[in-house]
């Protein structure tokens, strides 16, 4: 070592804490990449992500390879460091050398070069995956051997490092991805895609139309208020009943019946024929199977059914669609589904209006798992049927009942904030 020159052992000491930098840089490189964008980049047929996907697939052995280089580097730089500062300054350098060393390994050997990969991880890891896969093949017996030691002692503490770690993500985490998209993903597509992810959540009873709001047909009317309800009805099917909705003989799709009026032939028994059976939808199915249920089926309607076969509604695959997509309207959202925006900023809502379309529409919080509709949510609360004027405040919001009819809150009055409620309090 006397006979090498000084100016060799500092371009030496200088090439080992670049080193240093790489290995300790592309370590945090390696370890922050986003894996669904690895994972993305490998299977469109990028060489170096592929190559960063084998190395991960074993962290064990890569951060094993990562530490031998990086351990390596720095005990031979420091022992050029203590030779140089010998040569300069005596026994004393010892001391010297070791204060300086780790001053410089640390801001530039670690966390420079680890901030550096912190914020723009690809640019480093991309040329790393290339030189830690050759560095496994050369290194591979030695690197095999640190590793089954290291994790036998893991194993002493119960880790299994070859257990496969899943990166698979929850719904909730799914969630919070798509709110960090930003401009990537327009408001209006984060919007529908949080709506498939609400499928599996909800039950067919939160948006079905109850069985006081049902329409239909009844084959013992008399044909001309038959003939009234089929030119009058916005919809193009309809439930077909004798004498009311607990006899349910099947439904009917009022486009069928066209090509039947256009020729004349329109009568009961051409009706009666017209008639499909009817599909019944248990009112705890969630909208996700549901809308498998239609397409598997054909069907576009359903009929909800409780535990005993009694008819509680009925739901189309509109309004699962409606879930995911919005409504089929062209209409201001606050005057839709009986939703309207009063001039005081409060809202009159029918009470039927299921509480998921309120918290949806009005951005409230209200409580969907023991009362689906504003006025069973407000008998729950109150545990008896209220008189008309009678306040309440309820998860974030003040409620005042404007209208009762046939033992159920017709009509309310709702306000999104208490404070803004107790303005408006004579």
């Amino acid at each position: 070592m006397d006979d090498i020159s000084l100016g060799a052992l500092i371009g030496a000491l200088i090439g080992l804490i670049m080193l240093s930098a790489f290995f300790s840089g592309s370590e945090t490189a390696l370890m922050t990449l986003n894996r669904y964008r690895l994972r993305h980049l490998a299977q469109q047929g990028r060489r170096a992500a592929i190559l960063a996907q084998r190395l991960l697939e074993r962290p064990d052995r890569l951060i094993g390879l990562i530490l031998l280089g990086n351990n390596f580097v720095n005990v031979l730089a420091s022992t050029l460091a203590t030779l140089i500062f010998m040569r300069l300054f005596g026994e004393a350098g010892i001391a010297i050398a070791a204060g300086i060393l780790t001053l410089t390994l640390l801001i530039f050997g670690e966390v420079a070069p680890k901030t550096m990969a912190a914020l723009h991880p690809e640019r480093i890891a991309w040329p790393a995956a290339y030189v830690y896969t050759g560095l496994q093949k050369v290194l591979g017996p030695l690197v095999w051997a640190v590793g089954l030691l290291s994790n036998g002692l893991l194993r002493l503490f119960g880790v299994r490092v070859t257990s496969a770690r899943s990166h698979d993500i929850s719904r909730e985490e799914l969630r919070t991805l798509l709110g960090e998209a930003g401009g990537l993903v327009s408001e209006r597509y984060q919007a529908m895609l949080l709506g498939i992810l609400d499928l599996e959540e909800a039950r067919v009873e939160d948006i079905m139309v109850p069985r006081q709001e049902m329409g239909g047909i009844d084959l013992d009317s008399d044909w001309d208020d038959i003939l009234r309800t089929i030119g009058s009805t916005p919809y193009s099917r309809l439930p077909v009943h004798r004498g009311g909705l607990e006899h349910i003989v099947g439904t009917v799709n009022l486009r069928h019946l066209l090509p039947i009026v256009q020729k004349g032939e329109l009568t009961l028994k051409t009706l009666v024929k017209s008639v499909e059976a009817p599909f019944y939808v248990p009112e705890g199915a969630s909208l996700h199977t549901q809308l498998l249920n239609f397409q598997r089926e054909k069907k576009r309607m359903g009929l909800v059914v409780d535990e005993y076969g009694d008819i509680l509604g009925l739901v189309t695959l509109e309004d699962i669609l409606e879930e995911i997509v919005g409504e089929f309207t062209s209409q201001p959202t606050d005057e839709c589904m009986g939703i309207q925006l009063q001039e005081d900023g409060s809202y009159l809502i029918e009470g039927q209006i299921p509480l998921r379309e309120i918290n949806k529409r009005l951005g409230t919080e209200l409580p969907t798992d023991t009362a689906n509709t504003l006025s069973g949510l407000i008998l729950e609360q109150l545990q008896e049927l209220p008189d008309v004027g009678v306040r309440l405040d309820m998860y974030g919001c003040t409620v005042e009942v404007t209208r009762i009819a046939r033992k159920v809150v017709e009509q309310a009055r709702l306000w999104s904030s208490l404070e803004h409620a107790t303005e408006l309090e004579p």
